[in-house]
């Protein structure tokens, strides 16, 4: 079934000026069953593409969203807004989404949410499981932390916005003259502490766009902060490979057979997570975690 969401956000609480369009959620959801009673409820992926925060690459959207939902998964794509938009937005945004989807979990048959984010997207998830403690997210969305994702997966993502930046990213998301606080806070690697949630990564040694620093970077941030993570860099590769395959192919630059091989890494990630880690099952449990 796909059911398409508006999101009425308050983005004033949070000192965010209200886009032109509001985001909204566009939810894939695989069929209730009573023949496996025991998967009635379903972990749900939530996509966000990546596109430089000046646009969403549609090659990093639904594609993505139709592979989890292959492996038994509900998916959703948040589509986020972009320049002009600044920080807080898309963030407020990403975070309203995932408080929504928990808030109606038991309508929509979800047990867990996980976070996907591409490049620029890779920085908007980060953002969330990293700062998902910031009084930002509360001031506008209240107390229940429902917004914490379950972990997340970051594929060459933008990490930093310091030496190692992509200075696209960094400029539609802050402006021209960001204060440099501001750019220190967002860059994420600084951000990590022991309640950042489990991470995914992914990232190809030869990204020309977004170097594999950034992934190093958040990596080595999550090992002293005792993080559960797992790390793939493939040798070869340009940026925005999503699938790597010729499903999400603009031509032969974006099939890479060897890093195709993240998705099911990936699976295996959540797979684990999905074991190890229950659903919550309150608002007071979401937010010792």
């Amino acid at each position: 079934m796909k059911l398409e969401i508006e999101l009425d956000i308050p983005y004033a609480a949070a000192g965010a000026i209200p886009p032109q369009q509001s985001a909204r959620l566009t939810c894939y959801l695989l069929p209730e069953t009573d023949r496996i009673p025991d998967q009635r409820e379903k972990p749900l992926v939530l996509v966000c593409p990546g596109g430089g925060y000046a646009y969403r690459s549609e090659r990093e959207a639904e594609p993505i969203a139709m592979q989890f939902l292959a492996a038994g998964m509900h998916a959703a794509i948040l589509h986020y807004s972009v320049a002009p938009n600044r920080y807080p937005t898309a963030a407020l945004e990403l975070a309203y989404a995932v408080q929504h989807i928990r808030r109606n979990a038991q309508a929509l048959h979800v047990s867990h949410v996980f976070i996907i984010g591409f490049s620029a997207g890779g920085h908007l998830c980060a953002t969330l499981g990293t700062l998902w403690k910031d009084p930002i997210f509360a001031a506008a969305l209240g107390d229940d932390f429902l917004w914490k994702p379950d972990a997340q997966l970051l594929c060459y993502p933008v990490i930093t916005l310091g030496e190692f930046a992509h200075a696209g990213s960094r400029e539609c998301l802050l402006g021209p003259n960001a204060p440099q606080a501001l750019i220190d806070a967002l860059s994420l690697e600084t951000r990590v502490d022991a309640d950042t949630v489990p991470t995914f990564l992914w990232h190809t040694v030869t990204d020309a766009s977004v170097p594999v620093e950034n992934a190093l970077f958040y990596a080595t941030a999550l090992r002293r902060a005792n993080v559960p993570f797992e790390l793939h860099l493939y040798e070869r590769g340009v940026h925005g490979l999503s699938l790597c395959n010729a499903t999400t192919a603009t031509g032969p630059q974006h099939i890479e057979p060897d890093a195709a091989s993240w998705l099911d890494h990936a699976l295996r990630f959540l797979a684990r997570r999905l074991r190890a880690v229950p659903a919550p099952a309150s608002a007071s449990e979401t937010r010792s975690r």
